[in-house]
């Protein structure tokens, strides 16, 4: 079974939105050291922790979903966090606009839909323990 194993970030303001997701979520940014054409020159690499913790619904990047498209809604990529409530307290803060606030799924947990200093939509979700 074919499995997501990476992701790309557009960013207008690729300083300004490596802030944004480092202080969100305490990613690792970096310049790439895998030699790219010049036109990609402020390529960055993402870590986003450790791939061999075990969460409560197993990996770190376990399952996905999909849906009837209603209206022009892109991929949603879903970032596990440790406090929900925290994380959506720092997005305006540091830039970011709230697009879908805070919901819970009964039996699956709570997530919020945020857009990043470049407009781009990504959720925060918190498992159900």
């Amino acid at each position: 079974m074919a499995n997501i194993v990476y992701f790309e970030i557009p960013a207008d303001d690729v300083d300004r939105a490596k802030c944004f997701y480092h202080s969100l979520l305490g990613w690792k940014i970096e310049p790439t050291k895998i030699p790219v054409p010049d036109t990609l020159m402020q390529y960055q690499d993402i870590i986003t922790g450790d791939s061999n913790v075990v969460t409560p619904m197993g990996g770190t990047l376990r399952m996905g979903g999909m849906y009837k498209r209603k209206m022009n809604e892109p991929i949603v990529n879903y970032v596990m966090v440790d406090d929900i409530d925290e994380k959506i307290a720092m997005v305006e803060k540091l830039g970011g606009k709230i697009a879908v606030p805070k919901r819970e799924l009964e039996s699956v947990g709570q997530f919020v839909i945020i857009q990043d200093t470049e407009g781009n939509v990504i959720a925060l979700f918190k498992p159900k323990m």
